[in-house]
């Protein structure tokens, strides 16, 4: 049995789980979220929690079990509390902004770069090198989170980039002058 799987997910005050066959829709005060999960399991409610099932014992479903038992969890949690992921942009220069629902990024290259909002997802900036990117879903926070960062990933010479603000980049030594070398 998945050790993940078998757990029960607790719903919060205010969080309504509507299960019809594999679509499971999970409705609170941040939101509705709905995802279709697949046949090899099954779920069931009873007073304030939800158990996930797994039909068989195969390999498939014994893998979709503590898959889904995730993705719901994660669903309760998005619509109670929301998720967000913060970055932070490190180099002379650096920084972002705001312009209605478009977050501008200056990152080195000769043009700023715009990145639009997708429906769910809002971008905050509190300070010109720090961004705070927020919504219901986890998947797209994600999503959206390491899309800003593909746009200039920290580089490992001088760590300069786009960086998630518990990242740790590994720094490289770099040249050194060959030793006995004419100056």
């Amino acid at each position: 049995m998945s050790r993940i799987g078998k757990q029960p997910i607790l719903l919060p005050e205010g969080v309504e789980v509507a299960i019809n066959d594999q679509v499971v829709a999970v409705k609170g005060a941040k939101g509705t979220l709905e995802r279709t999960f697949p046949e090899e399991v099954s779920f069931a409610q009873e007073d304030g929690t939800v158990r996930v099932e797994r039909n068989s014992d195969e390999r498939r479903a014994r893998a979709m079990h503590g898959l889904s038992r995730a993705l719901l969890a994660n669903m309760v949690a998005g619509v109670s509390e929301g998720f967000t992921r913060e970055l932070q942009l490190v180099g002379v220069g650096y920084r972002a902004a705001l312009k209605g629902n478009k977050l501008e990024l200056q990152v080195g290259f000769s043009h700023s770069v715009e990145i639009e909002a997708p429906d769910g997802i809002d971008f905050e900036v509190p300070e010109p090198t720090r961004i705070i990117i927020s919504g219901i879903d986890n998947e797209r926070v994600g999503q959206v989170s390491a899309n800003v960062r593909k746009v200039r990933p920290p580089e490992p010479y001088k760590g300069k980039g786009i960086r998630y603000v518990d990242e740790y980049v590994r720094r490289k030594a770099g040249k050194a002058g060959a030793p006995g070398a004419a100056v």
